[in-house]
């Protein structure tokens, strides 16, 4: 696989399978930070299936975490990718330079606010007096390692941009392969158990972070980074552009521990830790299929910014409509094989009969919905590649809804275990909501700013933001 790409005259099929099957892979590897650590609890001698639900209920809070690297790393890679397709070289490092200074901060405050609220976030999250040590134990030591996290994360995705997703593969790839390293050492033969498995995660997650910052600083990149000055208005518009798909993880988070909560109070006392622990399960399997779906949006992000701001209306539709394909054909995939894998992945996880049983039949329920997830990754995030803000933010906003209400609703209406089927719920419903706007806006976009090619000397249009 070639180490460059030209964004603006590659031919589309080969270019976006370049970058998206990359970023798909670094995605799906970094999975494994949230489900090998849950694997090796799982196993724990005695205390497995309680520690287990216990960093179930963390999951959650440090994906609320790690969406903020969402927000400036999404936020910042269009504008980035629309100055390079125009040829300003110059304020597309700038942008980089202010993301970098926005990681710095978001990590300082995050840490500081979570660390001081961890115990209550615990109680108000569905931790029980059983599972709240464990739970303790292992977002204490998560949280110290939080700008590891948001930096490489953060900054990955500007390596992407440049056409170096063999790069951004690495950065996820090393720490995920040191944190399945770690791990076993870490909780078994140190003896360190729950917080070890976080400090195996925060070590994997400081590897990353350096490599990413070393990359970024490579001199062949075309923006490479620099500390640079801080800009206020341009912080603003990549907080704003960053909103959208921020609020799609950052919602899927509070959503997340929403469920736990409803499963522990509609469950009771013992079932009520059952069904978390199947939660935890659950939502690790549905991270195979999401983030990695996930990663061909953001692959391919750069790709339809560039050429939106190089005014090629035929590369953008083009890019648009292998997105889409690119997505629904790995959701085809991941619904298939959930038939035959579900056994099979919640074994990595427990051997309990009990849990094994229903975990299965909770993951065929939460995927039911998946080919609809096609549409709908595809239209929050190519909006945001557009700059179609209100688009991308009403999208995801809507789905979030439609996801807290069958939560809410469901359990009171049938039993506890029918919160599981919110996720399809909301999944189909909008999903052909998200396709007719999409559908009906993006016409006129390219209308409105394709008409005629970009001069390199022009900035990418500020209508693009609202």
């Amino acid at each position: 696989m070639r180490r460059k790409n030209d964004l603006g005259r590659d031919p589309m099929p080969g270019l976006l399978l370049r970058l998206a099957v990359p970023t798909m892979l670094a995605q799906f590897v970094n999975v494994l930070y949230s489900i090998v650590d849950r694997m090796f609890i799982g196993h724990i001698p005695d205390i497995g299936g309680l520690a287990l639900a216990g960093v179930g209920v963390c999951g959650p809070i440090i994906t609320l975490l790690s969406s903020f690297s969402m927000l400036v790393g999404l936020g910042g890679t269009p504008l980035m990718a629309m100055k390079l397709g125009a040829g300003d070289r110059e304020a597309a490092g700038a942008i980089l330079s202010n993301c970098f200074r926005l990681l710095l901060g978001l990590a300082v405050g995050l840490s500081a606010v979570f660390f001081l609220l961890r115990r209550q976030f615990l109680w108000w999250f569905g931790a029980s007096a059983d599972t709240f040590p464990y739970a303790l134990d292992y977002i204490t030591v998560y949280i110290a390692g939080t700008a590891f996290a948001l930096l490489s994360g953060g900054l990955n995705s500007f390596l992407i941009a440049q056409g170096r997703s063999g790069l951004g593969m690495v950065t996820v790839m090393l720490g995920a392969a040191l944190n399945i390293a770690l791990d076993p050492v870490f909780i078994f033969l140190l003896g360190l158990g729950v917080s070890g498995a976080a400090w195996a995660t925060v070590l994997s997650q400081a590897a990353a972070c350096v490599f990413a910052l070393a990359s970024l600083r490579l001199p062949g990149l075309p923006a490479p980074l620099r500390w640079g000055r801080f800009q206020g208005g341009l912080c603003r518009r990549i907080l704003l552009l960053g909103l959208p798909p921020f609020l799609t993880y950052a919602l899927d988070s509070v959503i997340l521990i929403i469920l736990n909560t409803a499963l522990q109070r509609r469950g009771g006392p013992g079932e009520g830790d059952v069904l978390i622990t199947c939660a935890a399960i659950v939502q690790s399997y549905m991270l195979l299929l999401s983030m990695p779906m996930s990663g061909i949006t953001l692959g391919c992000q750069g790709v339809v910014s560039f050429n939106l701001g190089a005014g090629d209306r035929k590369r953008v539709r083009q890019a648009l409509c292998g997105v889409f394909l690119l997505c629904l054909g790995f959701a085809a995939l991941m619904l298939a094989l959930t038939q035959v894998l579900a056994p099979r992945f919640v074994l990595f996880f427990s051997k309990d009969g009990e849990i094994l049983t229903r975990s299965v039949r909770y993951i065929r329920i939460y995927t039911m919905g998946a080919l609809s997830m096609a549409a709908q990754w595809m239209c929050v995030d190519m909006s945001t590649a557009l700059g179609q803000v209100r688009l991308a933010l009403g999208c995801s906003l809507m789905r979030k809804s439609l996801f807290l209400g069958g939560i809410l609703l469901f359990p009171v209406l049938f039993s506890a275990p029918a919160a599981f089927a919110a996720e399809p719920f909301c999944d189909i419903t909008a999903s052909l909501i998200s396709i007719i706007l999409f559908l009906r806006l993006t016409p006129r976009v390219l209308d409105r700013y394709c008409a005629r090619p970009v001069p390199p000397e022009a900035e990418a249009p500020p209508e693009l933001l609202p």
